[in-house]
């Protein structure tokens, strides 16, 4: 179980492939963890990738330490764990929360990243109700009070059927998040607007999300197209947010098309 220290926080990370392989660093999203991209992992070390997979902040089985969060911290600490592991340049792919400390980090560091994969991700997250809403329902009853809204959020009902032992993992990682981390992410989220800033980056990006994802719509992911140069926008059909899992084989030769192009 390898954890390192950094930022003041303890982060679990895993590294899967090829010592020499090109890393590609993947970030997860909002109450999920690293083991959501295991539908990734054979065919990245297949390709001849290293792959550095953490938990944030906040999640899985890193640390979980008293908010506030921002997405500016959970930045920092993606960086400060390529300094520890002495990874000058990274492939950066989140999704979700994850896409959005791309989208940070690209506009901050752009010369750490050989390219960014942003997906069902978005620069600005309202209405603040709705994340007040959900801090106040785990504060008050835990992620369990949660757990089924975010399942029926990421994957169509079709999904959900075809994938049942993926989404009974997920929704155990979802059910072990802390409420600590998890409501302080959704501050941050909350908080969060890059709608300007994204307009500096300015490095090889992909852009993906699902037809029919509700949480960060092909809306915003259009936005996120039109103000990074360089960008490519693929819109996934029969998907929701967890564009990943629920076409996980297309994802992947996306994905790898892009890395090697």
């Amino acid at each position: 179980m390898p954890i390192i220290d950094v930022k003041g926080t303890r982060l679990h990370f895993r590294f899967d492939g090829p010592a020499d392989g090109p890393v590609i660093m993947l970030s997860n999203a909002l109450h999920a963890n690293l083991a959501m991209w295991d539908l990734q992992a054979p065919a990245l070390v297949e390709a001849g990738f290293r792959i550095l997979r953490y938990d944030s902040r906040g999640h899985g089985m890193s640390a979980a330490p008293l908010g506030p969060y921002s997405i500016e911290l959970l930045m920092d600490d993606a960086v400060a764990l390529m300094d520890a592991l002495a990874l000058r340049t990274v492939h950066f792919c989140g999704l979700s929360m994850g896409g959005m400390v791309g989208q940070m980090l690209a506009v901050r560091h752009g010369e750490r990243l050989r390219s960014l994969i942003l997906c069902a991700t978005a620069a600005y997250m309202p209405p603040r109700e709705l994340w007040d809403q959900r801090i106040a329902t785990v504060r008050n009853d835990g992620m369990m009070a949660v757990v089924d809204a975010a399942i029926d959020r990421w994957f169509t009902k079709a999904g959900q059927e075809r994938l049942e032992a993926d989404i009974h993992n997920i929704r155990d990682a979802i059910l072990a998040t802390p409420a600590e981390g998890f409501c302080a992410c959704c501050a941050a989220i909350r908080d969060m607007d890059q709608r300007e800033s994204i307009h500096a980056i300015n490095i090889p990006t992909l852009i993906i999300v699902g037809e029919l994802d509700m949480g960060t719509p092909i809306e915003a992911s259009r936005l996120l197209h039109e103000r990074i140069a360089h960008s490519k926008l693929i819109i996934f059909p029969d998907a929701q947010h967890f564009v990943n899992v629920e076409q996980a084989s297309m994802f992947n030769d996306v994905l790898l098309g892009f890395l090697k192009s």
